[in-house]
Parts: C-alpha cells; sequence; structure tokens
C-alpha cells in the first residue's frame, strides 16, 4: 500500500483506468441505439438528444469545474467521477423497467453517468500533466490512447457477451461495466496525486478569457469533439441500419476499427513525438478526416464506407490530446481552469457533432449518410483554426518533421 502512495507511476495508471472508464460511458449505450429504437419505439432524433444530453451534462459539470475543483480538490473530484459514472451504468439498467416510461430513465442514468464523465474528462488530463514525468506531448498523447483501447475492449466484450447470452440480457452486461469505476474510485483514493499549478500562480479566469490563443485553442478543441464523436457515436448504427450489415459485424467494423486506428495513430505520436511537427500533423490529420467523412457519406459501396469509418479513426486521434498539447505549451500558467474551459469546448463539440447527424439523418428520412455529410464540417473548422492559430503564435514550419 505504502508503494502505491508514493509512486506516479501507480497515478498514471489510475489515468489510464479513468479514461477506460470514459469510454464505457460515452461508447457503451451507442451499442444499444437500435435496440432502444426498436424494443422502446424511441425515435432517432431521440436517440441523438441522449447523446446530447451526455455532454449537455458534462459541458455544465466542465464549467462548474472551473470555480469549484481546486477547492474540492482533485482527489475526492476525481473518486466523485467514478461514483457517479457506476451510478449510470447501474442506472441504466435498473430505472427504464421500473419507471412509467423507459425513455425516461435512460435519460436519468444518462445525467448520472455523464457528470462522472464530466469531471474525469476535467481532471484526468491535468493529473497526469502535473505527474514528475518527462516528454508530456507523448505521455498526454498515451494517455489518450487509452480510451481508444477502452473502446475496442467495450465493443468487443460487448461484442461478444451479445453473440453468448443474446442482446436480451444487456442490463447484466451494464452490471458488469459499473465494476471498473467502482474500483478505479479506490485505486484514485490511494495513489500521489499533484496539482498542476500551486495555488496563486495559475491565469485568472479573466485572464484566460481576454487571452485570442485560448478562443483559437477553444475552436480547436470543439472541432476536435464533434469531428471524433460525430462518426464514433454513429459507427455502429450506420453499419447496422444504414449498409445493412449484421449488428456484430457492424460492431467491430464500426465502431471498434474507428477506435483501432485512432489508438494508433495516439500510439504513433507517442512513440515519435520528438521527431513530429505536432500542428502539421494536426493538419494532415484534419485533411483527411473531411476525405473520410466524404468517403463514408457519398460511397454506395458498403465495404467502402466502412472504410471511411476506420480512416476517420486514424485521422482523429491526434486532435483532442494534440490540442491540450498545445495549450499546455502556449499557457503555461492556465492551470485547472484551463482544462476545465478546453473540456468545455471539447464536450460542446462532443455534443453538436453527434447530435448535428442525428438531427440531419432524421430530416434525411433516417438516412446517417446525409448526416454524416453535414458532420465533414467539423475537421474544415479545425483546419482554419489551426492555420489562425499559427500565424497567432508566428509559426512558420512548413514540414512535418522537424
Amino acid at each position: 500500500m505504502k508503494k502505491i502512495k508514493e509512486n506516479y507511476n501507480y497515478t498514471i495508471y489510475a489515468a489510464y483506468l479513468g479514461y477506460i472508464t470514459q469510454a464505457i460511458i460515452v461508447n457503451f449505450a451507442p451499442l444499444l441505439f437500435i435496440m432502444f429504437h426498436k424494443s422502446y419505439h424511441i425515435s432517432l432524433d431521440k436517440i441523438a438528444l441522449l447523446v446530447t444530453l451526455n455532454f449537455v451534462t458534462q459541458l455544465t459539470v466542465d464549467f462548474c469545474s472551473i470555480m469549484w475543483i481546486d477547492k474540492i480538490g482533485y482527489r475526492v473530484s476525481v473518486v466523485a467521477a467514478h461514483i457517479f459514472a457506476a451510478i449510470g451504468l447501474i442506472g441504466l439498467a435498473v430505472l427504464p423497467n421500473i419507471l412509467p416510461d423507459a425513455y425516461s430513465g435512460i435519460l436519468i442514468a444518462t445525467i448520472f453517468y455523464a457528470i462522472g464523465g464530466g469531471l474525469i474528462e476535467v481532471l484526468v488530463s491535468p493529473i497526469v500533466e502535473a505527474c514528475p514525468t518527462e516528454k508530456k506531448e507523448a505521455a498526454m498523447s498515451l494517455l489518450h490512447s487509452f480510451y481508444c483501447w477502452g473502446q475496442v475492449f467495450v465493443v468487443i466484450v460487448s461484442t461478444i457477451f451479445f453473440a453468448l447470452f443474446g442482446l436480451k440480457n444487456w442490463k447484466i452486461l451494464a452490471f458488469l461495466w459499473a465494476l471498473i469505476p467502482l474500483f478505479n474510485c479506490f485505486f484514485f483514493s490511494r495513489v500521489p496525486i499533484k496539482v498542476l499549478v500551486e495555488e496563486g500562480e495559475s491565469m485568472s479566469i479573466k485572464q484566460l478569457l481576454s487571452n485570442k490563443i485560448f478562443w483559437l485553442l477553444a475552436l480547436l478543441m470543439m472541432s476536435a469533439g464533434a469531428s471524433e464523436l460525430g462518426m464514433s457515436q454513429w459507427a455502429s448504427a450506420f453499419a447496422e441500419s444504414g449498409l445493412g450489415v449484421s449488428k456484430t459485424i457492424g460492431d467491430l467494423a464500426g465502431p471498434c476499427a474507428f477506435a483501432v486506428f485512432m489508438g494508433s495513430s495516439r500510439l504513433f505520436f507517442g512513440k515519435y513525438s520528438e521527431k513530429i511537427n505536432l500542428k502539421r500533423f494536426m493538419f494532415i490529420s484534419g485533411v483527411l478526416c473531411i476525405i473520410s467523412y466524404l468517403l463514408a457519406a457519398l460511397s454506395v459501396n458498403p465495404i467502402l464506407a466502412l472504410v471511411g469509418c476506420s480512416l476517420c479513426g486514424l485521422s482523429v486521434g491526434i486532435m483532442w490530446p494534440g490540442s491540450l498539447s498545445l495549450a499546455s505549451k502556449a499557457l503555461k500558467r492556465g492551470g485547472t481552469a484551463l482544462f476545465a474551459f478546453l473540456a468545455l469546448a471539447g464536450d460542446m463539440g462532443c455534443s453538436i457533432g453527434p447530435g448535428l447527424v442525428g438531427i440531419v439523418s432524421e430530416k434525411a428520412g433516417d438516412n446517417l449518410q446525409r448526416g454524416l455529410l453535414a458532420a465533414a464540417i467539423f475537421p474544415f473548422i479545425l483546419i482554419l483554426g489551426l492555420i489562425f492559430n499559427s500565424k497567432f503564435t508566428k509559426v512558420t514550419d512548413v514540414s512535418l518533421i522537424d
């Protein structure tokens, strides 16, 4: 026990589990979207509202974190985050059966695990950033890769579970997923945790909000969240209903392949970060993201459309952790408030992206390809943000490799 309390490697391990918890929160329910649609007779626009509610709740938590996290403390907050996540996952299995309206039960459960997800998103990155380690860009990219491997883990285990025990037993799986955040509550209560910036040394909220670079970084985070979730939240439903493949193949070829490619991108950057120009890498990723959205949305061949989904995972991999790394370098005294504001912007994108896909798809007669086509606007916005960011910071690099 003493070894855990003194070793920051365990802090990083707990952070990894935190992002696996985040992956469960974000990706488990979307695997059930078509089941919700058919079993509970919930329309696609209402299902899209579940995604929006998830991230609107996280937005609210992000905003409150700006004022309260430093007062409450990292440890209490991150333990509470995992408790909320576990309650939400358990509620997802229980509440639809005990409330008169199943949809209301799902909404309530979504709010609970979204509170946990919002706190995790705000806290885990600065906790790792504050650890006494080197190669911060690589550490941040590796940390966020665990969200991807968590997503793969969620999809594969869920797919195997559904194949063995049937989709009708999904509530049992929800209970099993809740064990991970419950375990991490204990882990985070024991590991050493440092603050990012000592009290009195961080930038004020007014200083952050009056900084032009901050607003460009917030735009990058918003675009990153929308680009990533616009595809990943609808990949399973898109493959199953839009392309006409089975649920098992749809889950593996859609969100699972998306996550593998996204995690591979983050691992690649984590390994070669010292040789790669981060902004140029993000720019190229933005271009590839537009291509992948167009491929998924316009292809009449299901295989090419699924390739588009996978390539999208590869392209968005660096966007979120890369934006955080740019922020850490540009605003060194940003502290917890900076990460909370960026999480706020990112979660706003995570709400807007899938929401736009769902709304456009509903208006187009449940045509998800039309919705994905509309979402191609987000990586384009990210590219514009990178261009303006480079002008403000007077970056003149023109090559990918430094």
